[in-house]
C-alpha cells in the first residue's frame, strides 16, 4: 500500500519588525480508516513558544502557538508520513434518492442525522442563492439516487467551470465565482457544497493534499505540490462520499485527508494575530512524495467517519 512523506513549508516576510505574535495551525493529517498517520513533525525559525496540541470541534488536530521573539520572517514546516489504504471509486455505491436524503437530513431525528445537519445549512463562505439552486437543480430530477446526482453535479461543475491559479482570493465571493465561472480547488469545492446544501443536503469541506504527477519524461520540481480541497457528501445509512470536482474524479488513494469544516474558514491550515509586521508576503511549498508503488485499484473508498 502507498506510503507518502509530505513537507508542507509556510514561509511569510514582513515589511517591519513583528515583535510577537498568537497562531493557530491544522496540518497535521487526521487517523482515519484508511488512512495512518506514521509520524508528524514541526519545525519553525524562529522556534515555537507555548506550544499546545488539542482537537477543534470537527474532530481536527489544531495546535495552538506563540512566537515572542522578534522576527521579520517566519517559517513552519510540517513534515507528515502517511500509510494510505484506500481504494479508487469510479462510480457512487447505492444510495437513497436525494428527495430521501434531504428528508431524513431535515427530521435529524438521531445523534449521526443531528450531526450531520450543520452541514446543511449556510456557512461564512458559502450561502445558497436563486442563480446557485437553479444551477444544482438540473443534476436532481426527481427520485434519482442521490449519489448518481451528486456525480452529474460534479461532471458539470468541471465542464463548466475553468480552473485559473490567481483569479480568485480568500475574499472572493461564492458569487462571483459563479458569475465568473473560474476559479480554483476551494471556489469549485464551496460551489458544489452550495448546490448541495441548496438541495437540502449535508456537504462538508475538505481539505489535504494530493499527489502531482510531472508530465512524461519530466522530473517533479520540488515545491511544485499544493494543498488542496474537495467536497464530501453525506448519506443517511451510508456515511460520507468524497467527491473532487477540481479533478472530476471520486477521491482515491492519492487524496490525503488534512481536516474538515463547513467551509474554508473553519479549517485554515495557519492564521494569526500578530503585534507589528506591516505589509506582508506569503509563500507556501508541498512536496507529496510517493515512497512505495500503489496496489493495483480495487473496490472503493471507505466512508470518512
Amino acid at each position: 500500500m502507498p506510503v507518502y512523506s509530505i513537507r508542507h513549508r509556510t514561509i511569510y516576510s514582513y515589511a517591519e519588525m513583528v515583535a510577537a505574535s498568537v497562531n493557530q495551525a491544522r496540518l497535521r493529517p487526521r487517523d482515519l480508516a484508511g488512512q495512518r498517520l506514521l509520524s508528524f513533525s514541526l519545525e519553525a525559525d524562529p522556534g515555537l513558544e507555548s506550544y499546545e496540541e488539542i482537537q477543534d470541534f470537527f474532530g481536527n488536530p489544531t495546535c495552538f502557538f506563540q512566537l515572542q521573539s522578534a522576527h521579520e520572517k517566519f517559517t513552519l514546516t510540517a513534515n507528515s508520513r502517511i500509510d494510505v489504504s484506500w481504494a479508487s471509486l469510479k462510480a457512487p455505491p447505492p444510495t437513497p434518492s436525494w428527495e430521501d436524503a434531504a428528508r431524513q437530513i431535515a427530521l435529524s431525528d438521531n445523534a449521526e442525522l443531528q450531526s450531520a445537519l450543520q452541514f446543511a445549512l449556510d456557512s461564512p463562505m458559502v450561502h445558497s442563492f436563486p442563480e446557485l439552486r437553479d444551477y444544482a437543480q438540473r443534476s436532481f430530477p426527481a427520485d434519482r439516487p442521490v449519489g448518481d446526482a451528486v456525480l452529474h453535479l460534479m461532471h458539470r461543475i468541471h465542464r463548466d467551470f475553468r480552473f485559473r491559479p490567481g483569479s480568485t482570493s480568500l475574499s472572493t465571493t461564492l458569487e462571483t465565482v459563479f458569475q465568473n465561472r473560474s476559479g480554483v480547488c476551494q471556489d469549485f469545492s464551496h460551489l458544489m457544497i452550495g448546490c448541495l446544501r441548496a438541495m437540502g443536503l449535508a456537504a462538508r469541506y475538505v481539505s489535504g493534499y494530493l499527489e502531482t504527477l510531472p508530465p512524461p519524461g519530466k522530473k517533479k520540481l520540488v515545491g511544485s505540490d499544493a494543498s488542496h480541497a474537495w467536497v464530501s457528501l453525506f448519506v443517511p445509512g451510508g456515511g460520507w462520499i468524497d467527491f473532487d470536482p477540481t479533478n472530476n474524479l471520486m477521491p482515491g488513494p492519492r487524496h490525503i485527508t488534512v481536516a474538515w469544516g463547513r467551509d474554508f474558514s473553519d479549517i485554515s491550515p495557519l492564521r494569526g494575530v500578530l503585534y507589528g509586521g506591516g505589509e506582508q508576503t506569503l509563500k507556501v511549498e508541498v512536496d507529496v512524495l510517493l515512497e512505495e508503488s500503489p496496489p493495483a485499484e480495487a473496490g472503493g473508498k471507505p466512508s470518512a467517519q
